[in-house]
């Protein structure tokens, strides 16, 4: 792994990140980790991170925008009355909800409902790269701290 990420960089990291935020089952801490202990700059590993998640999320809200009928009935089995309820907690919490895009399992699919309930993409963009921002950037400062 870690020769791969030698190979790649910051290419590689930004496409790892991106792949992390889709509905893949694909993780991106081990390469942030391992980049920040390795020499590369901490500041460009939390912007490439960030910005590829962010992107991979970005993607998920499209799916979620114009393909969420499809999506939701094929691959990720949500019935009807989930993705109202789903609904109703976004209607409750509002935008801020999207600081939970990080979270595993619940962050991926919480991007899709986001764009299939046609959230303002500019909110939509403004909540996730927060969200993505700390996240990452408590990563690498405890890998600093350590």
């Amino acid at each position: 792994m870690e020769n791969l990420i030698f190979q790649f960089g910051y290419l590689g990291l930004f496409v790892v990140s991106c792949l992390a935020a889709t509905l893949l089952p694909v993780g991106s801490e081990v390469v942030v980790v391992t980049m920040a202990l390795s020499g590369y700059q901490p500041l460009a590993v939390f912007m490439t991170a960030t910005a590829g998640n962010t992107l991979g999320s970005i993607v998920n809200y499209y799916v979620g925008k114009y393909g969420a009928d499809f999506i939701f009935s094929r691959y990720i089995k949500v019935d009807e009355a989930k993705r109202k309820s789903l609904g109703a907690t976004f209607q409750k919490w509002g935008a801020p909800l999207l600081l939970l895009a990080w979270v595993p399992v619940v962050g991926d699919p919480l991007t899709v409902v986001a764009g299939s309930l046609k959230m303002n993409f500019y909110v939509f963009t403004f909540w996730v790269t927060l969200s993505k921002a700390l996240r990452y950037a408590l990563l690498i400062f405890a890998t600093a701290a350590f």
